[in-house]
């Protein structure tokens, strides 16, 4: 069963999400028998690389409210974090290009740890506070996950999977994606935000049960 899913590393909804289809799979039973792939979005584009800006900031600005009102919208977040074992860091997180990120990405799945690398972008977002347009920081994320430091300086200094990235974001315009998280499962059932659990226990089983999939 292949599980693709569209997401932004400075997308709070998509780490709950992930959360949440992971505990769906472990539910069902069915870990083992899903490749879990994901597929580049880009929030905003047109974030500056080289930004300090906090996230909150961004959200004040991007629906034009008070900080007051941004953070009391991170709070309700925050909240559903929790409801799967996350502790967002809302104060520390910071806006990011991502573009890179999701570069590195397709360099760690393309040496068998992709997996590691999405949550630990994950996690340097939400709860590291860490700046993942930075090289620096990607670069400390690559290291930690057993990557040649210098391998990832020479795909940052080239466009290496930079196409990729844009033939993800191009995909996600052409099925419809309005927003992310976006979970397609077998090409054949779409998922569209962080759901519950049961959402996504409930259609992993459909599928298993169409394609003879045992648990």
């Amino acid at each position: 069963m292949k599980i693709e899913i569209w997401s932004d590393y400075v997308c709070p909804f998509c780490y709950i999400g992930k959360r949440r289809l992971e505990e769906a799979l472990a539910s069902t039973n069915l870990t083992d028998k899903a490749e879990v792939a994901f597929k580049a979005f880009q929030l905003d584009p047109n974030t500056p690389v080289d930004t300090e800006a906090l996230m909150l900031d961004g959200l004040a600005q991007k629906y034009n409210v008070s900080l007051g009102e941004a953070e009391k919208m991170m709070a309700n977040v925050s909240e559903q974090a929790k409801t799967v074992g996350l502790t967002y860091n809302v104060d520390e997180m910071k806006a990011a290009n991502t573009f890179n990120a999701h570069r590195l990405a397709k360099l760690a799945e393309k040496e068998g740890k992709g997996a590691a690398v999405s949550e630990r972008l994950l996690q340097g977002s939400f709860i590291n506070g860490e700046a993942l347009g930075k090289e620096e920081t990607l670069l400390t994320i690559a290291e930690e996950a057993g990557m040649s430091k210098d391998r990832v300086k020479n795909m940052f200094s080239s466009d290496e999977f930079a196409d990729e990235v844009r033939s993800d974001i191009a995909e996600a315009g052409q099925i419809g994606v309005q927003g992310v998280p976006f979970f397609v499962i077998n090409r054949k059932y779409a998922i569209s935000g962080a759901q519950p659990a049961e959402a996504f226990a409930e259609a992993l089983l459909k599928v298993a049960t169409e394609e003879g999939i045992q648990p």
